[in-house]
C-alpha cells in the first residue's frame, strides 16, 4: 500500500500538480486579483481550442508518432467552412462543424496514407502537409481575414453555461463552446482505458512489431490516430472561429510546440506507448496558466516561450528518467 501511495505521489500528474498549485500560489501572492473566479473562466476559455489540439496530439504520440500539421488543417477549416458558408447562404452549426470535419478528416486521412502506406516519418510526413495545406489555405482564400460569421454561428458565441460578474461589476461569461472539450476528453479517456483498440494504441507505441505479433492491426490503428487527428482539427478551427467571432488564416499556425510542450509535460512520452488524459489536462492547464499570467510576476512577455521551451525539456527528462528506473528495476 506505502508503494501504491507512493507511486502515486511522484507519478507524472501529481507533479505537474505540485508546480501549477506553487505557481498559482506564487501569482495569487503577487495579485490578489488572481485569486477569483475570474481567473478559471478565463483560463478554461484560454485552454478550450489547446486542449482539443493536446487530445489529439496525445492520441498522435501515444501511437509511436507526432503530428505538426494541426494548426494548418485547422486554419483550411474555419477559412474554408467559414467563407464556403457565407456565399452560398449557409447558416447552420452542425454543418459548419460537420464540413470541418470533413475537411480535417480528408487531411488526416492524407497524413495516414503517406505514414502508414508509403512509410515515411511522421514528422516529415505531417510537416509536408501542414506546408502544402498553409499555402493552399492562402493561395485560394488569400490572407484577409473573415470578420463576418453567419448569423448562427455568431450568437453561438453568446451562449454561456454561466456568467460571473465581480464586485467591479465586470461580468466573465464561460462559453458553451466549453462542452466540446469536456466531451472529447471523456470520448478519449473512455477509449484508451476501457477499449481493445486503445490497448492496440498503446500497444503500437511502445513496440510496433510486438503488437503486430500480438495480433492488433497496426495500419489500421494508424489510420485511426491520424484521420481522428484530423478530424478535432477541424473541429477545432471552428470553435476557434466561433470563439473568436473571425477566422484568421495564420493566427494559429506556430502552435505546435507549445501543444506538444503540454502533451509532454502531461507525463506523454514522445517515444511513444504512454500518456493519460489526466495528464494532458494538467499539461495544457500548466501552459495556459504560463502563458497567460507570467506577466503578473513582471515576467516580460517574449520570456515565456523560453519558459514553455524549458518545461518542454524538463517535462520530457521526467518521463525519461522515470522510464529508466522501472527499467532499471525491472532488470533487478
Amino acid at each position: 500500500m506505502n508503494q501504491k501511495i507512493r507511486n502515486f505521489l511522484t507519478s507524472n500528474e501529481m507533479i505537474v500538480v505540485y508546480i501549477i498549485a506553487a505557481l498559482a500560489i506564487l501569482i495569487g501572492s503577487v495579485n490578489h486579483a488572481f485569486n477569483s473566479i475570474s481567473t478559471v473562466v478565463n483560463l478554461a476559455r484560454t485552454m478550450l481550442v489547446t486542449l482539443i489540439f493536446a487530445m489529439c496530439e496525445m492520441l498522435v504520440i501515444v501511437s509511436g508518432g507526432i503530428d505538426v500539421s494541426f494548426p494548418a488543417i485547422a486554419s483550411l477549416a474555419m477559412i474554408a467552412t467559414g467563407n464556403i458558408m457565407l456565399k452560398n447562404g449557409l447558416d447552420n452549426v452542425p454543418l459548419a462543424f460537420l464540413m470541418g470535419a470533413v475537411i480535417g478528416g480528408a487531411l488526416g486521412t492524407l497524413n495516414a496514407v503517406l505514414i502508414a502506406v508509403v512509410k515515411m516519418p511522421p514528422l516529415i510526413a505531417t510537416l509536408g502537409v501542414s506546408s502544402m495545406t498553409s499555402g493552399a489555405t492562402l493561395a485560394i482564400f488569400g490572407a484577409k481575414i473573415l470578420t463576418v460569421l453567419p448569423a448562427k454561428l455568431d450568437e453561438l458565441y453568446k451562449v454561456s453555461l454561466f456568467t460571473y460578474t465581480n464586485p467591479e461589476g465586470i461580468t466573465y461569461s464561460l462559453t458553451v463552446l466549453m462542452l466540446i472539450p469536456i466531451g472529447i476528453c471523456l470520448l478519449m479517456w473512455f477509449l484508451l482505458k476501457y477499449t481493445m483498440f486503445g490497448r492496440g494504441i498503446y500497444a503500437t507505441g511502445g513496440d510496433i512489431r510486438a503488437a503486430r505479433i500480438a495480433g492488433f492491426n497496426v495500419t489500421a490503428i494508424q489510420f485511426f490516430v491520424y484521420i481522428v487527428s484530423g478530424i478535432l482539427s477541424g473541429i477545432a478551427g471552428i470553435t476557434y472561429m466561433i470563439l473568436m467571432r473571425a477566422a484568421d488564416p495564420s493566427v494559429l499556425m506556430g502552435s505546435e510546440m507549445m501543444v506538444i510542450a503540454a502533451v509532454v509535460m502531461g507525463g506523454t512520452r514522445i517515444t511513444g506507448g504512454h500518456g493519460t488524459v489526466l495528464g494532458t489536462i494538467l499539461g495544457v492547464t500548466l501552459i495556459s496558466l504560463i502563458k497567460n499570467n507570467l506577466i503578473m510576476l513582471g515576467v516580460p512577455t517574449h520570456f515565456q516561450t523560453f519558459v514553455i521551451g524549458l518545461i518542454m525539456i524538463v517535462g520530457t527528462s521526467i518521463t525519461s528518467l522515470k522510464a529508466k528506473h522501472i527499467a532499471n528495476s525491472a532488470k533487478i
